[in-house]
Protein backbone atom coordinates (compact mmCIF):
# COMPACT_ATOMS: atom_id res chain seq x y z
CA UNK A 1 0.00 0.00 0.00
CA UNK A 2 1.32 3.48 -0.94
CA UNK A 3 1.84 6.41 1.50
CA UNK A 4 -1.03 8.12 -0.45
CA UNK A 5 -3.56 5.36 0.01
CA UNK A 6 -6.15 5.76 2.30
CA UNK A 7 -6.87 2.88 5.25
CA UNK A 8 -10.48 1.63 5.56
CA UNK A 9 -12.29 3.97 7.23
CA UNK A 10 -10.89 6.85 5.54
CA UNK A 11 -13.38 8.77 2.81
CA UNK A 12 -13.09 8.73 -1.50
CA UNK A 13 -10.99 11.57 -1.93
CA UNK A 14 -10.49 12.77 1.59
CA UNK A 15 -6.57 12.96 0.96
CA UNK A 16 -6.89 14.66 -2.22
CA UNK A 17 -9.03 17.17 -0.58
CA UNK A 18 -6.87 17.36 2.63
CA UNK A 19 -3.80 17.93 0.50
CA UNK A 20 -5.60 21.05 -1.20
CA UNK A 21 -6.71 22.16 2.47
CA UNK A 22 -3.38 21.97 3.69
CA UNK A 23 -2.05 24.61 1.63
CA UNK A 24 -5.52 26.85 1.62
CA UNK A 25 -4.79 26.91 5.50
CA UNK A 26 -0.97 26.99 5.33
CA UNK A 27 -1.62 30.40 3.32
CA UNK A 28 -4.01 31.64 6.16
CA UNK A 29 -1.23 31.39 8.83
CA UNK A 30 -2.55 28.15 10.16
CA UNK A 31 -0.10 26.07 11.61
CA UNK A 32 -2.41 23.19 13.36
CA UNK A 33 -5.44 21.29 13.40
CA UNK A 34 -7.46 20.41 16.82
CA UNK A 35 -9.06 16.99 15.96
CA UNK A 36 -11.69 16.55 18.93
CA UNK A 37 -14.18 14.08 19.82
CA UNK A 38 -16.46 13.64 23.28
CA UNK A 39 -15.81 10.85 25.17
CA UNK A 40 -18.59 9.06 27.67
CA UNK A 41 -17.82 11.48 30.59
CA UNK A 42 -18.39 13.99 28.42
CA UNK A 43 -14.68 15.36 27.86
CA UNK A 44 -13.59 16.72 24.56
CA UNK A 45 -10.45 14.63 24.05
CA UNK A 46 -7.97 16.46 21.29
CA UNK A 47 -4.86 15.68 19.72
CA UNK A 48 -3.70 17.98 16.88
CA UNK A 49 -1.71 17.50 14.03
CA UNK A 50 0.43 19.99 12.20
CA UNK A 51 -1.12 21.74 9.01
CA UNK A 52 1.36 20.02 6.95
CA UNK A 53 0.38 16.49 8.65
CA UNK A 54 -3.20 17.13 7.48
CA UNK A 55 -3.73 14.81 4.41
CA UNK A 56 -1.95 11.83 5.98
CA UNK A 57 -4.76 12.09 9.24
CA UNK A 58 -6.99 11.95 6.36
CA UNK A 59 -4.94 8.88 4.86
CA UNK A 60 -4.24 7.09 7.71
CA UNK A 61 -6.14 8.61 10.95
CA UNK A 62 -4.16 9.57 14.01
CA UNK A 63 -3.97 6.85 16.89
CA UNK A 64 -5.78 7.19 20.13
CA UNK A 65 -6.61 4.50 23.00
CA UNK A 66 -10.24 3.58 23.10
CA UNK A 67 -9.15 3.56 27.31
CA UNK A 68 -10.69 7.10 27.21
CA UNK A 69 -13.95 5.91 26.41
CA UNK A 70 -14.10 5.18 30.56
CA UNK A 71 -12.35 7.69 31.48
CA UNK A 72 -14.04 9.61 34.72
CA UNK A 73 -14.53 14.08 34.83
CA UNK A 74 -10.89 13.71 37.18
CA UNK A 75 -9.13 10.89 34.49
CA UNK A 76 -9.26 8.15 36.73
CA UNK A 77 -10.13 4.72 34.87
CA UNK A 78 -13.38 2.41 35.18
CA UNK A 79 -13.75 -0.83 33.20
CA UNK A 80 -16.36 -2.80 31.12
CA UNK A 81 -15.98 -6.13 29.59
CA UNK A 82 -14.51 -4.72 26.57
CA UNK A 83 -13.59 -1.28 27.58
CA UNK A 84 -10.57 0.12 30.21
CA UNK A 85 -7.56 -1.72 29.53
CA UNK A 86 -3.88 -0.47 27.87
CA UNK A 87 -4.50 -2.89 25.38
CA UNK A 88 -5.70 -1.47 21.50
CA UNK A 89 -6.02 1.25 19.17
CA UNK A 90 -8.56 3.45 17.15
CA UNK A 91 -8.03 5.95 14.15
CA UNK A 92 -9.34 9.70 14.49
CA UNK A 93 -10.38 10.19 11.02
CA UNK A 94 -11.02 14.50 10.76
CA UNK A 95 -14.65 14.95 9.07
CA UNK A 96 -13.25 17.72 6.36
CA UNK A 97 -16.39 19.18 5.66
CA UNK A 98 -16.85 20.50 9.48
CA UNK A 99 -12.79 21.70 9.37
CA UNK A 100 -13.04 25.15 10.37
CA UNK A 101 -10.50 27.93 11.10
CA UNK A 102 -10.49 29.29 14.86
CA UNK A 103 -11.40 33.04 14.91
CA UNK A 104 -10.06 33.10 18.79
CA UNK A 105 -7.07 31.43 18.27
CA UNK A 106 -4.77 32.14 15.89
CA UNK A 107 -2.90 29.46 14.08
CA UNK A 108 -5.22 27.03 14.67
CA UNK A 109 -7.85 24.90 13.16
CA UNK A 110 -10.59 22.58 14.19
CA UNK A 111 -12.29 19.25 13.00
CA UNK A 112 -14.46 17.08 14.60
CA UNK A 113 -13.49 13.08 14.08
CA UNK A 114 -15.34 10.03 13.18
CA UNK A 115 -13.65 7.15 15.89
CA UNK A 116 -12.36 4.24 13.14
CA UNK A 117 -11.28 0.86 14.41
CA UNK A 118 -7.50 -0.24 12.82
CA UNK A 119 -9.56 -3.05 11.03
CA UNK A 120 -11.83 -0.14 8.97
CA UNK A 121 -14.95 -0.20 11.14
CA UNK A 122 -16.64 2.34 13.23
CA UNK A 123 -15.54 2.29 17.09
CA UNK A 124 -19.02 0.96 18.91
CA UNK A 125 -18.13 3.98 21.57
CA UNK A 126 -18.26 6.88 18.84
CA UNK A 127 -20.77 8.90 20.02
CA UNK A 128 -20.86 11.00 16.60
CA UNK A 129 -21.03 7.40 14.37
CA UNK A 130 -23.90 6.69 17.00
CA UNK A 131 -25.87 9.53 16.36
CA UNK A 132 -25.23 9.49 12.79
CA UNK A 133 -26.94 5.82 12.61
CA UNK A 134 -29.96 6.96 14.48
CA UNK A 135 -30.51 9.69 11.92
CA UNK A 136 -29.97 7.41 9.16
CA UNK A 137 -32.56 5.06 10.55
CA UNK A 138 -35.28 7.51 11.17
CA UNK A 139 -34.92 8.33 7.43
CA UNK A 140 -34.93 4.96 6.20
CA UNK A 141 -38.11 3.75 8.81
CA UNK A 142 -39.98 6.60 8.64
CA UNK A 143 -38.89 9.19 6.47
CA UNK A 144 -38.01 11.35 8.77
CA UNK A 145 -35.55 14.19 8.93
CA UNK A 146 -34.28 16.24 11.86
CA UNK A 147 -33.31 19.57 12.79
CA UNK A 148 -31.52 20.31 16.06
CA UNK A 149 -29.75 23.04 18.24
CA UNK A 150 -28.61 23.00 21.83
CA UNK A 151 -28.61 26.19 23.92
CA UNK A 152 -25.18 27.30 25.51
CA UNK A 153 -24.86 28.57 29.33
CA UNK A 154 -21.99 29.44 31.10
CA UNK A 155 -20.76 31.87 34.09
CA UNK A 156 -17.63 34.27 33.81
CA UNK A 157 -14.74 34.66 36.59
CA UNK A 158 -11.85 36.55 36.34
CA UNK A 159 -8.68 34.36 36.08
CA UNK A 160 -6.62 34.16 38.86
CA UNK A 161 -9.10 35.24 41.81
CA UNK A 162 -9.75 33.57 45.00
CA UNK A 163 -7.56 30.25 43.51
CA UNK A 164 -10.83 27.83 42.65
CA UNK A 165 -13.40 29.93 43.82
CA UNK A 166 -16.29 31.25 41.92
CA UNK A 167 -16.90 35.21 41.67
CA UNK A 168 -18.74 36.28 39.43
CA UNK A 169 -16.83 39.09 36.98
CA UNK A 170 -19.30 40.83 36.05
CA UNK A 171 -22.48 42.21 39.14
CA UNK A 172 -25.77 43.59 36.84
CA UNK A 173 -28.78 41.66 37.64
CA UNK A 174 -29.85 39.17 35.46
CA UNK A 175 -31.35 39.84 32.36
CA UNK A 176 -29.50 43.57 33.21
CA UNK A 177 -28.27 45.73 30.45
CA UNK A 178 -25.65 46.27 33.02
CA UNK A 179 -23.84 43.01 32.68
CA UNK A 180 -24.06 43.12 28.72
CA UNK A 181 -22.25 46.44 29.33
CA UNK A 182 -19.69 44.66 31.70
CA UNK A 183 -19.00 42.24 29.32
CA UNK A 184 -19.38 44.19 26.14
CA UNK A 185 -15.60 43.67 24.61
CA UNK A 186 -15.61 40.22 25.01
CA UNK A 187 -18.85 39.45 23.82
CA UNK A 188 -18.70 41.54 20.41
CA UNK A 189 -15.22 39.67 20.31
CA UNK A 190 -17.32 36.43 20.72
CA UNK A 191 -19.92 37.28 18.14
CA UNK A 192 -17.63 38.00 15.56
CA UNK A 193 -15.61 34.66 16.67
CA UNK A 194 -18.88 32.96 15.67
CA UNK A 195 -19.87 34.52 12.87
CA UNK A 196 -16.01 34.09 10.88
CA UNK A 197 -16.23 30.18 11.70
CA UNK A 198 -19.97 30.30 9.92
CA UNK A 199 -21.76 29.58 13.21
CA UNK A 200 -25.55 31.62 12.80
CA UNK A 201 -26.11 33.32 16.29
CA UNK A 202 -29.71 33.57 16.96
CA UNK A 203 -29.28 35.53 20.20
CA UNK A 204 -27.45 36.30 22.66
CA UNK A 205 -28.04 37.27 26.48
CA UNK A 206 -27.35 37.41 29.93
CA UNK A 207 -29.10 34.42 31.91
CA UNK A 208 -30.31 34.68 35.37
CA UNK A 209 -27.57 32.95 37.58
CA UNK A 210 -24.70 35.33 38.82
CA UNK A 211 -22.00 35.95 35.81
CA UNK A 212 -24.73 33.67 33.60
CA UNK A 213 -24.89 34.26 29.94
CA UNK A 214 -26.61 32.47 27.17
CA UNK A 215 -26.00 31.86 23.24
CA UNK A 216 -28.76 30.33 21.05
CA UNK A 217 -27.87 29.44 17.71
CA UNK A 218 -29.21 28.41 14.52
CA UNK A 219 -30.63 24.52 13.87
CA UNK A 220 -29.26 22.24 12.15
CA UNK A 221 -29.03 18.63 11.22
CA UNK A 222 -28.13 16.64 14.72
CA UNK A 223 -24.97 15.67 13.87
CA UNK A 224 -23.66 19.39 12.55
CA UNK A 225 -25.66 20.49 15.38
CA UNK A 226 -23.77 18.65 18.34
CA UNK A 227 -20.67 19.65 16.03
CA UNK A 228 -21.63 22.88 16.32
CA UNK A 229 -22.11 22.75 20.41
CA UNK A 230 -18.64 21.77 20.69
CA UNK A 231 -17.35 24.45 18.68
CA UNK A 232 -18.91 26.97 20.10
CA UNK A 233 -17.74 26.26 23.56
CA UNK A 234 -13.86 26.04 22.56
CA UNK A 235 -14.43 29.24 21.11
CA UNK A 236 -16.34 30.88 23.99
CA UNK A 237 -13.32 29.91 26.04
CA UNK A 238 -10.56 31.08 23.60
CA UNK A 239 -12.34 33.96 23.75
CA UNK A 240 -12.90 34.52 27.37
CA UNK A 241 -9.07 33.90 28.08
CA UNK A 242 -8.08 36.48 25.48
CA UNK A 243 -10.25 38.88 28.03
CA UNK A 244 -8.72 37.94 30.89
CA UNK A 245 -11.54 35.85 32.03
CA UNK A 246 -12.23 32.12 32.78
CA UNK A 247 -15.50 30.22 31.90
CA UNK A 248 -17.38 27.24 33.47
CA UNK A 249 -19.87 25.00 31.85
CA UNK A 250 -20.66 23.10 34.65
CA UNK A 251 -24.37 22.32 35.76
CA UNK A 252 -23.78 23.99 38.58
CA UNK A 253 -20.87 26.03 40.00
CA UNK A 254 -21.81 26.28 43.72
CA UNK A 255 -24.25 24.42 45.61
CA UNK A 256 -26.63 26.30 45.49
CA UNK A 257 -28.98 28.38 43.48
CA UNK A 258 -29.54 27.93 39.05
CA UNK A 259 -27.08 26.42 37.14
CA UNK A 260 -26.31 26.38 33.55
CA UNK A 261 -28.26 24.47 31.32
CA UNK A 262 -28.04 23.20 27.39
CA UNK A 263 -31.76 22.78 26.78
CA UNK A 264 -32.16 20.54 23.37
CA UNK A 265 -34.02 21.65 20.48
CA UNK A 266 -35.66 18.85 18.26
CA UNK A 267 -37.72 19.01 14.98
CA UNK A 268 -38.96 16.05 13.07
CA UNK A 269 -39.39 17.12 9.28
CA UNK A 270 -40.63 14.85 6.23
CA UNK A 271 -40.26 15.93 2.66
CA UNK A 272 -39.44 19.72 3.63
CA UNK A 273 -42.86 19.56 6.44
CA UNK A 274 -42.11 20.54 9.82
CA UNK A 275 -44.62 17.68 11.49
CA UNK A 276 -44.66 20.44 15.27
CA UNK A 277 -46.41 22.77 12.97
CA UNK A 278 -49.69 22.79 10.82
CA UNK A 279 -51.50 19.29 12.33
CA UNK A 280 -54.78 18.54 13.47
CA UNK A 281 -52.97 17.82 17.29
CA UNK A 282 -52.57 19.98 19.96
CA UNK A 283 -51.03 23.14 19.55
CA UNK A 284 -50.72 22.29 15.55
CA UNK A 285 -48.81 19.09 16.30
CA UNK A 286 -49.33 16.26 13.82
CA UNK A 287 -50.39 12.96 15.08
CA UNK A 288 -46.95 11.49 14.54
CA UNK A 289 -45.06 14.94 16.21
CA UNK A 290 -47.28 14.18 19.22
CA UNK A 291 -46.43 10.61 19.53
CA UNK A 292 -42.54 11.16 19.01
CA UNK A 293 -43.17 14.17 22.35
CA UNK A 294 -44.86 11.11 23.81
CA UNK A 295 -42.32 8.49 23.31
CA UNK A 296 -39.60 11.26 24.81
CA UNK A 297 -41.33 11.98 27.89
CA UNK A 298 -41.64 8.17 28.59
CA UNK A 299 -38.10 7.41 28.00
CA UNK A 300 -36.94 10.87 30.01
CA UNK A 301 -35.89 9.19 33.31
CA UNK A 302 -33.43 6.87 31.43
CA UNK A 303 -32.76 10.00 29.07
CA UNK A 304 -30.94 11.67 32.00
CA UNK A 305 -28.27 9.46 32.30
CA UNK A 306 -27.19 10.70 28.76
CA UNK A 307 -28.26 14.58 29.47
CA UNK A 308 -27.48 15.17 32.82
CA UNK A 309 -24.42 13.12 33.30
CA UNK A 310 -23.01 14.62 36.47
CA UNK A 311 -23.25 14.49 39.92
CA UNK A 312 -23.16 18.19 39.25
CA UNK A 313 -26.16 18.00 37.01
CA UNK A 314 -28.07 16.89 40.61
CA UNK A 315 -27.35 20.68 41.87
CA UNK A 316 -28.95 22.17 38.99
CA UNK A 317 -31.93 19.56 38.31
CA UNK A 318 -34.39 20.66 41.54
CA UNK A 319 -37.84 22.12 41.42
CA UNK A 320 -39.00 25.56 40.59
CA UNK A 321 -35.70 26.49 39.04
CA UNK A 322 -36.99 26.19 35.69
CA UNK A 323 -34.63 22.64 35.16
CA UNK A 324 -37.44 20.58 33.78
CA UNK A 325 -37.76 17.92 36.39
CA UNK A 326 -41.06 16.14 36.15
CA UNK A 327 -42.24 13.88 33.53
CA UNK A 328 -44.76 16.74 32.06
CA UNK A 329 -45.01 18.54 28.90
CA UNK A 330 -46.55 21.96 28.07
CA UNK A 331 -46.68 24.93 25.53
CA UNK A 332 -44.39 27.91 26.89
CA UNK A 333 -44.03 25.95 29.95
CA UNK A 334 -40.75 26.27 31.80
CA UNK A 335 -40.78 24.32 34.33
CA UNK A 336 -42.18 20.65 32.17
CA UNK A 337 -39.27 18.89 31.23
CA UNK A 338 -40.92 19.22 27.60
CA UNK A 339 -41.33 22.71 26.41
CA UNK A 340 -43.67 22.65 23.33
CA UNK A 341 -42.25 26.08 21.57
CA UNK A 342 -44.72 27.05 18.40
CA UNK A 343 -42.97 30.12 17.65
CA UNK A 344 -44.76 33.59 16.86
CA UNK A 345 -47.79 33.22 14.03
CA UNK A 346 -46.59 33.69 10.79
CA UNK A 347 -43.14 31.34 11.00
CA UNK A 348 -44.95 28.57 12.86
CA UNK A 349 -43.98 26.03 10.22
CA UNK A 350 -41.03 26.94 10.41
CA UNK A 351 -40.15 27.78 14.20
CA UNK A 352 -42.18 24.74 15.91
CA UNK A 353 -40.26 22.63 17.90
CA UNK A 354 -39.85 20.35 21.07
CA UNK A 355 -37.44 21.80 23.79
CA UNK A 356 -35.85 19.06 26.47
CA UNK A 357 -35.12 21.33 29.36
CA UNK A 358 -33.13 18.90 31.91
CA UNK A 359 -29.71 18.59 29.66
CA UNK A 360 -26.96 20.15 30.79
CA UNK A 361 -23.35 21.14 29.37
CA UNK A 362 -20.53 19.39 31.79
CA UNK A 363 -17.96 21.07 30.03
CA UNK A 364 -14.22 21.49 29.73
CA UNK A 365 -10.76 22.65 31.09
CA UNK A 366 -10.02 23.18 27.18
CA UNK A 367 -12.43 21.66 24.94
CA UNK A 368 -14.84 19.53 26.35
CA UNK A 369 -18.72 19.00 27.33
CA UNK A 370 -21.18 17.78 29.56
CA UNK A 371 -24.07 16.01 28.27
CA UNK A 372 -21.80 14.32 25.57
CA UNK A 373 -24.05 16.16 23.07
CA UNK A 374 -23.97 13.01 20.20
CA UNK A 375 -25.08 10.83 22.68
CA UNK A 376 -27.73 12.69 24.20
CA UNK A 377 -28.98 14.10 20.90
CA UNK A 378 -28.91 10.03 19.80
CA UNK A 379 -31.02 9.45 22.77
CA UNK A 380 -33.80 11.58 22.37
CA UNK A 381 -34.67 10.56 18.91
CA UNK A 382 -34.41 7.42 19.50
CA UNK A 383 -37.09 7.54 22.84
CA UNK A 384 -39.19 9.59 20.34
CA UNK A 385 -39.11 7.35 17.41
CA UNK A 386 -40.29 4.50 20.36
CA UNK A 387 -43.07 6.47 20.70
CA UNK A 388 -43.85 7.62 16.77
CA UNK A 389 -43.78 3.60 16.05
CA UNK A 390 -46.61 2.81 18.75
CA UNK A 391 -48.46 5.78 18.08
CA UNK A 392 -48.05 6.01 21.54
CA UNK A 393 -50.76 9.05 22.93
CA UNK A 394 -49.46 12.34 24.39
CA UNK A 395 -50.76 12.66 28.29
CA UNK A 396 -52.58 15.71 29.43
CA UNK A 397 -50.47 18.92 29.19
CA UNK A 398 -49.44 20.73 32.57
CA UNK A 399 -49.14 24.34 33.25
CA UNK A 400 -47.66 26.49 35.86
CA UNK A 401 -45.01 24.56 38.03
CA UNK A 402 -45.87 21.03 38.76
CA UNK A 403 -43.91 20.61 42.38
CA UNK A 404 -47.36 22.67 42.99
CA UNK A 405 -49.75 19.48 42.05
CA UNK A 406 -51.06 17.02 44.56
CA UNK A 407 -49.99 13.73 45.10
CA UNK A 408 -52.93 12.04 43.91
CA UNK A 409 -53.47 15.05 40.71
CA UNK A 410 -49.52 14.54 39.81
CA UNK A 411 -50.24 10.76 40.31
CA UNK A 412 -53.71 10.84 37.51
CA UNK A 413 -51.60 12.90 35.62
CA UNK A 414 -48.04 10.37 34.87
CA UNK A 415 -46.35 13.68 36.51
CA UNK A 416 -43.59 12.24 38.59
CA UNK A 417 -39.84 13.44 39.61
CA UNK A 418 -37.60 12.81 37.33
CA UNK A 419 -33.94 10.48 38.92
CA UNK A 420 -32.78 12.67 42.23
CA UNK A 421 -29.44 10.93 41.95
CA UNK A 422 -27.01 9.68 39.35
CA UNK A 423 -27.32 6.08 40.38
CA UNK A 424 -30.82 6.53 40.27
CA UNK A 425 -30.89 7.59 36.57
CA UNK A 426 -28.09 4.83 35.60
CA UNK A 427 -31.01 2.35 37.00
CA UNK A 428 -33.46 3.68 35.02
CA UNK A 429 -31.18 3.33 31.75
CA UNK A 430 -30.18 -0.14 32.48
CA UNK A 431 -33.69 -1.03 32.61
CA UNK A 432 -34.30 1.01 29.38
CA UNK A 433 -33.94 -1.78 26.70
CA UNK A 434 -34.47 0.98 23.40
CA UNK A 435 -32.41 3.26 25.03
CA UNK A 436 -29.61 0.67 25.16
CA UNK A 437 -30.34 -1.00 21.99
CA UNK A 438 -29.78 2.63 20.18
CA UNK A 439 -26.15 2.82 21.85
CA UNK A 440 -25.48 -0.58 21.50
CA UNK A 441 -23.69 -2.88 24.45
CA UNK A 442 -20.22 -1.74 24.29
CA UNK A 443 -21.39 2.26 24.44
CA UNK A 444 -24.69 1.58 26.80
CA UNK A 445 -21.90 -0.77 28.99
CA UNK A 446 -19.60 2.39 29.20
CA UNK A 447 -22.04 4.67 30.02
CA UNK A 448 -22.90 2.69 33.11
CA UNK A 449 -19.67 1.90 33.97
CA UNK A 450 -19.16 5.68 33.60
CA UNK A 451 -21.73 7.29 35.28
CA UNK A 452 -21.55 4.71 38.43
CA UNK A 453 -17.57 5.92 38.49
CA UNK A 454 -18.69 9.66 38.51
CA UNK A 455 -21.41 8.84 41.60
CA UNK A 456 -18.49 6.79 43.67
CA UNK A 457 -15.84 9.80 43.44
CA UNK A 458 -18.14 11.71 45.00
CA UNK A 459 -19.75 10.20 48.07
CA UNK A 460 -19.71 11.69 50.87
CA UNK A 461 -19.21 15.59 49.27
CA UNK A 462 -21.64 17.81 50.45
CA UNK A 463 -23.25 20.18 48.00
CA UNK A 464 -20.71 22.80 47.66
CA UNK A 465 -18.11 19.56 48.00
CA UNK A 466 -19.91 18.23 44.78
CA UNK A 467 -19.96 21.71 43.18
CA UNK A 468 -16.26 22.73 44.13
CA UNK A 469 -15.26 18.88 42.56
CA UNK A 470 -16.38 19.79 39.14
CA UNK A 471 -16.76 23.84 38.98
CA UNK A 472 -13.73 23.92 36.63
CA UNK A 473 -13.77 20.13 34.72
CA UNK A 474 -16.40 21.76 32.51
Amino acid sequence: MSESDPVPGGRPGDVERATALSGELTGQGVHGVVLAYVDTAGIARVKTVPTAKLAAAAAWGVGMSPVFDTFLADDSIVTTDVLGSPDGDLRLYPDLDRLTVLAAQPGWAWAPVDRITQEGAPHPACGRTVLRRTVARAAARHGITFRAAVEIEWVVAREGTDGDAFVPAVSGPAYGAARQVELSDCAADLLAALAAQGVDVEQFHPEYAAGQFEVSVGALDPVAAADHSVLVRQTIRAVARRHGLRVSFAPAVLGQGVGNGGHLHLSAWRDGTNLHAGGTGRYGMTAEAESFVAGVLGHLPALTAMTAPSPASRLRLRPSQWAGVFTAWGRETREAALRIVTGTTGVRDRAANLEVKPVDLAANPYLDLAANPYLALASVIAAGLDGLSASAPLPAETTGDPAGLGADEAAARGVRRLPVTLTESVEAFRADDVLREALGPVLADAVIAVRLGEARSVEGLDDDGVAAAYRWKY
